[in-house]
């Protein structure tokens, strides 16, 4: 009998990928969203019904039993960025989570994993990272066999880090930085969602596993690497951190004065307090190698998907021809 996995949160960035190769892998895929109608998207990634978005509020306990029901693994993907409305952290990344493996636990599904993130730490003066923390503590409790996975910043062609950066550099000579000094060791996202997979076909003893590429760089030195691939010049700028809180508390007084029309995703001071510590894996922590993955180079990925930011798109290479044509 076919065996079927549910993911919460399987039509967003992360989510996707690891939709697509469990259905290469034949197994049936539920796909747990808020928004099916909005998540048609991953219903090619296997054959005619092997892969089906269903409606599912990650705070409420019903849909997500619902969600589950006969299925033989879970993934969570679900988890914020900045928080809105009732979508908070703590609502999201800690309880979120906690009942996922909790009605998992209870229906007796075999395997579960969770995405969290380097970072996550229970004393951390981050929210967001406070609530990644609890979050994994609200997995193990019920579900002490659960794989719980910390990747870096996560990088590939539907990515929030890169895509972000690349339009403000398209559009300004000057790339203003928050914690241009911190370290980061990003990692690409088919080879994270590798290792969902493994923690799925139980290929992954369980623990945690903190993913980072093959390569550390500092946010200033990964900006350069990202202008180098769009083929533009711009001046970087690392702003101090008390800058970083005056934009961050600017920004959230214009959301709260617009009434929440307008949506700070810009900067928030709690991302202003993740940015003051480096993202990379921990020394002795386990990762790519105990799954037996080789993680992507960030060089081997970047450009192909980079190249909308570049002055002639697609084309900008062939006008690098041109030019070299005049001089002959």
């Amino acid at each position: 009998m076919t065996k079927l996995v549910t993911i919460y949160g399987g039509a967003g960035f992360v989510g996707r990928y690891i939709a697509r190769r469990m259905a290469k892998e034949g197994w049936r895929v539920r796909v747990a969203v808020r928004r099916p109608n909005e998540s048609l998207h991953v219903k090619p990634y296997g054959a005619v019904g092997q892969v089906e978005p269903v409606f599912c509020n990650i705070r409420d306990d019903e849909s997500v039993r619902a969600a589950m029901v006969g299925a033989d693994a879970v993934v969570n993907c679900v988890g914020v960025l900045t928080e809105r409305g009732k979508n908070s952290f703590s609502a999201v990344q800690a309880e979120g989570a906690g009942r996922v493996a909790r009605l998992a636990a209870e229906q007796g599904v075999a395997r579960m994993v969770h995405l969290s993130a380097i970072g996550a730490n229970t004393d951390s003066a981050s929210e967001y990272a406070r609530s990644k923390a609890e979050g994994e503590a609200g997995v193990l409790e019920p579900f002490p066999n659960a794989v719980i996975l910390r990747p870096s910043v996560i990088f590939g062609q539907e990515d929030a880090f890169f895509n972000r950066f690349g339009k403000m550099a398209e559009k300004n000579m000057i790339l203003p930085l928050v914690g241009g000094d911190t370290k980061f060791q990003p990692v690409y996202v088919d080879d994270v969602a590798r290792a969902a997979v493994a923690g799925v076909l139980g290929q992954a003893e369980a623990g945690v596993y903190e993913l980072g590429g093959p390569d550390v760089d500092t946010l200033k030195g990964l900006m350069g690497d990202m202008l180098e691939a769009i083929h533009r010049k711009r001046l970087i700028v690392n702003l101090p951190f008390w800058v970083g809180n005056l934009m961050a508390t600017g920004f959230s007084v214009l959301q709260f004065l617009t009434l929440g029309l307008f949506h700070n995703g810009v900067l928030t001071r709690d991302q202003v307090k993740n940015l003051k510590v480096d993202n990379v894996v921990s020394e002795g922590a386990k990762g790519f190698a105990d799954l037996g993955i080789k993680p992507t180079a960030l060089q081997a990925v970047l450009p192909d998907y980079m190249w909308i930011y570049r002055p002639s798109g697609q084309y900008d290479a062939i006008r690098e021809s041109a030019k070299n044509l005049r001089n002959i």
